[in-house]
């Protein structure tokens, strides 16, 4: 049994992460992992929010919270998303975890005292309006690579290269959009330089590295490596551990990659086997695997593996970087901060997971960037999980049960058609896993999707329907087999369609997914008599109206102003209600914690921020507009169960109140 660490690269917790964060990294690691499970290996899985860095200032000043604030309750959010996409992490944790934060002070502090960190004094953009450095995302221009006018200060988002603040032509700040001059500040660096020769080994040696992984770190050497700044003017992130470094912290490009180790060491601790993250990370047989879109390449090939180096412990170094190419949509960049694209909990509001899975698994752009489009989804659902997949589960499980009394019938002697398809389910395992072994994903599940095919194609070849009476024991083995190939696919599928697996082990009457073998998948393990119970259907192929709306109205992030259809709004659930308590959040000047009254004995928590807005006493008896229809969030430790509305004027909030008195819990239509 081999050890593995799996890691998804840490999704900025700024706004919710789309579909194209998505199939990069976390739900292509969840399926690795899983196959590595099923195999019998051990494979911890994690990943966390990165709550640290400018991205988080500037969303957080612009909603009107503090940081934690925000990080509180996206956090939330993205978790219990990944919750119900199935993603089977060991530990998601997030970057202000006192695990994280402990250990890479720590770490830094040793690669500080090896000697591998150097102060100096650097020159940066310096917003006079607004009294404050701008690092990173507080300053955009144009990029000097691309031309892009829209360019981030660490990172360019249209040609993706990593960029300097000062390196941006025409420079702006973010917050006011004055042009920066350009100030003194002390900082301190990582000689990044001093580990070019065993970098270049270290990649050489590589075999496992995809050719854009291994292209793009070999660039950057080519290059020359420049020591890497490893401090920022910001608030919020880890404060610094350098002697005489005090308000500085920690440059999240350099902390946040450390969070898969730290994250390993949490998982251990609440274990109750502190000590066992050492068994995966410093033991040489483990083999250290990462799943990021391409722009991370640098950060998961040099940048890690360097201070990893530097720390002077055995640590183990990345044995895989998975890096996929981009997703586009409908031939545009997904993009949280320009609004293209959907997320998350958008797409779990149109469709159950496993329909998102199965789509974006097919386009998953392993080697060129893919487009997705509503005719492909479409096409995906109802050509091949509905028409393939389903059809072929659901024909062979109704027959078994309709001219068997829903118990699997006997194998009789094998005609060549009968021994194709019996060789065809004693190669599955091994051929789908040749697949995954090299992470070749999408080719593993069209390769799953094949064997449903010849399962559909061997029953039209056979007709057991014809044959229950003149040939009653042709129709026996054909469903015997089919049978087999249905347990087949309930396996194989697990990494890739959970849920729609465990239905199918239900539909089977076989025990969960979990306690079933990758190997076993080539077994032709039930038996004569097995009983299994009436079936349903898997899935459903997609209405005209739901793609003639999805096809007609260009679905964007909720940013600015989105048009709804009345269908959309009729799923807002609206109410009013009356505030019965009002108190402040500890910790915070600006939340407040309302207990809201709707009526019929129901009493609902919000967390808004309301505390530097009004008088809390005068919001008692208020009568308010909530939505009532929310994912219940942890903001600050407090659980927010519904939303006030309000009126924002330049930062001013003005709550809605209907203008005369209503019973708790009215409509609004």
């Amino acid at each position: 049994m081999g050890k593995y660490i799996v890691c998804s690269a840490w999704p900025y917790i700024n706004a919710i992460p789309h579909l194209g964060n998505f199939i990069g990294s976390v739900l292509s690691g969840d399926v690795y992992v899983r196959y590595l499970r099923s195999k019998g290996e051990e494979a911890v899985y994690v990943s966390g929010s990165d709550e640290h860095g400018t991205p988080i200032e500037v969303e957080a000043i612009k909603s009107g919270l503090e940081p934690r604030e925000l990080t509180d309750r996206n956090h939330a959010i993205v978790a219990d998303l990944f919750r119900r996409f199935g993603i089977s992490y060991d530990n998601y944790t997030r970057t202000e975890s006192p695990v994280h934060v402990k250990y890479v002070q720590e770490l830094f502090s040793k690669i500080y005292e090896n000697g591998y960190v150097f102060e100096q004094e650097v020159t940066l953009p310096y917003c006079e309006k607004c009294g404050r450095f701008l690092p990173d995302r507080f300053v955009i221009g144009v990029c000097p690579h691309c031309g892009y006018d829209k360019a981030r200060g660490d990172q360019c988002e249209n040609c993706g290269r990593v960029l300097d603040p000062l390196e941006l032509v025409d420079s702006r700040c973010v917050f006011c959009g004055s042009s920066p001059t350009a100030k003194g500040s002390k900082h301190w660096f990582f000689d990044l330089p001093k580990f070019e020769g065993r970098l270049r080994e270290y990649i050489k040696k590589n075999e496992q590295f995809p050719e854009n992984a291994r292209n793009f770190s070999e660039r950057w050497l080519s290059e020359g490596l420049r020591p890497r700044s490893l401090t920022r003017d910001n608030k919020w992130g880890i404060p610094a551990p350098f002697p005489s470094s005090e308000g500085k912290t920690i440059y999240v490009w350099m902390e946040a990659v450390l969070g898969y180790v730290s994250a390993t060491v949490e998982w251990a601790i609440q274990r109750g086997t502190p000590e066992k993250w050492k068994e995966f990370w410093m033991d040489p047989e483990t083999r250290n695997v990462h799943f990021i879109a391409k722009d991370n390449i640098p950060f998961h090939t040099i940048i890690l593996p360097s201070l990893l180096m530097a720390s002077g412990d055995s640590y183990i170094m990345p044995w895989n970087v998975a890096s996929t190419e981009f997703l586009m949509f409908e031939g545009q960049k997904f993009s949280k901060s320009r609004g293209i694209g959907i997320d998350l909990g958008e797409a779990i509001q149109l469709l159950e997971p496993d329909y998102w899975r199965f789509s974006l698994l097919l386009m998953r752009p392993e080697t060129r960037d893919t487009n997705f489009t509503w005719r492909e989804f479409r096409s995906h659902v109802d050509s091949q999980l509905n028409d393939v997949l389903g059809n072929f589960i659901h024909r062979t499980l109704t027959f078994i049960w309709e001219y068997f009394d829903g118990r699997i019938p006997r194998l009789n002697d094998l005609t060549p058609v009968d021994d194709g398809l019996r060789g065809t389910i004693l190669q599955a395992s091994e051929k789908v896993g040749a697949h995954l072994d090299k992470f070749e994903i999408r080719e593993a599940l069209e390769e799953v999707i094949e064997l449903a095919r010849k399962g559909n194609q061997y029953l039209s070849v056979k007709q057991p329907w014809l044959k229950m009476k003149d040939d009653l024991e042709s129709a026996e083995t054909t469903l015997h087999l089919c049978g087999q190939l249905a347990h087949t696919l309930s396996i194989l599928l697990g990494p890739f369609l959970p849920f729609t697996s465990e239905k199918m082990r239900t539909q089977l009457n076989l025990p969960p997914i979990s306690s079933a073998k990758w190997d076993t998948a080539s077994e032709l393990a039930l038996r004569q008599g097995h009983e299994i119970p009436r079936p349903e259907p898997l899935f459903r192929k997609l209405s005209d109206e739901f793609m003639e709306e999805k096809t007609t109205k260009k679905t964007t992030f909720s940013k600015g102003t989105q048009i709804l259809s009345l269908q959309e709004f009729s799923k807002i659930d609206l109410k009013v209600g009356t505030i019965v308590k009002a108190e402040s959040v500890p910790g915070s000047t600006k939340l407040a914690r309302l207990l809201i009254d709707l009526g019929g004995g129901e009493r609902r928590q919000s967390i808004a921020g309301l505390a530097d807005q009004y008088k809390l006493g005068q919001l008692v008896g208020r009568q308010v507009a909530v939505v009532a229809n929310l994912v219940p969030v942890e903001v600050m430790k407090q659980k927010s169960e519904v939303m006030i509305l309000a009126a924002d004027d330049s930062g001013k909030l003005a709550i809605l109140t209907p203008d005369k008195r209503v019973g708790e819990g009215t409509k609004i239509r």
